[in-house]
């Protein structure tokens, strides 16, 4: 696999991982979240906030891999 690929495959997964987590601290909505209800309840997802935390652990793994 090429370093591109890995480097996305991490960014995708990573994003799916920490997105529960994110939600726990309710960040502030930004324009690429979207909220959906549930049972009487409204659930924000932060897409942005957890594409960002994923592409930290990307780069991060970039550095730890040098």
């Amino acid at each position: 696999m090429g370093k591109l690929t890995i480097m996305l495959t991490i960014l995708v997964i990573g994003a799916v991982v920490l997105c529960p987590l994110v939600m726990a601290f309710e960040p502030e909505p930004l324009p690429g979240d979207f909220t959906f209800a549930w049972k009487n309840r409204r659930f924000s997802v932060p897409v942005v906030w957890s594409l960002c935390a994923s592409a930290g652990l990307a780069l991060l793994y970039s550095i730890m891999k040098r």
